[in-house]
């Protein structure tokens, strides 16, 4: 049985994947400049900021490979986990729930989202099988 993707859920798929990478495209674009927020944000996190350009770069080339369609899953999988860090971190510095440690977690939800909207491949997974009788 193969699974289509219908034209509006890929579209809807393709709108909630770029809410979340225009955001990662700004945030990493952000620490490879090292804007003086990104340089503030980093002392307060307890990061020396010679991390920024790195992390910003690493960051991309998640993104990257998140939005290359045959790996598509696995770098959505790299993506949670570079989220997951961001989430230690807010956890780690006691910053407040809804607003700092859960907000990767938010885009987590949002890449995810757009990926099982727009590829069948994912959908698959969770497709169920009617009996037979």
């Amino acid at each position: 049985m193969e699974l289509r993707v219908s034209n509006r859920r890929a579209w809807a798929g393709r709108i909630v994947t770029s809410l979340a990478v225009a955001f990662l495209l700004f945030d990493s674009g952000i620490k490879l400049v090292r804007i003086p927020p990104v340089v503030d944000a980093f002392g307060r996190l307890g990061y020396p900021v010679d991390l920024a350009q790195g992390i910003g770069i690493l960051e991309l080339a998640c993104l990257a490979v998140y939005l290359m369609r045959p790996v598509a899953i696995p770098g959505a999988v790299l993506m949670t986990g570079f989220l997951g860090g961001a989430v230690a971190t807010h956890v780690r510095i006691g910053d407040p729930l809804f607003s700092h440690i859960l907000f990767p977690t938010y885009i987590a939800v949002l890449l995810w989202a757009g990926l099982f909207l727009r590829d069948r491949r994912l959908q698959a997974l969770f497709a169920t099988q009617e009996a037979q009788p």
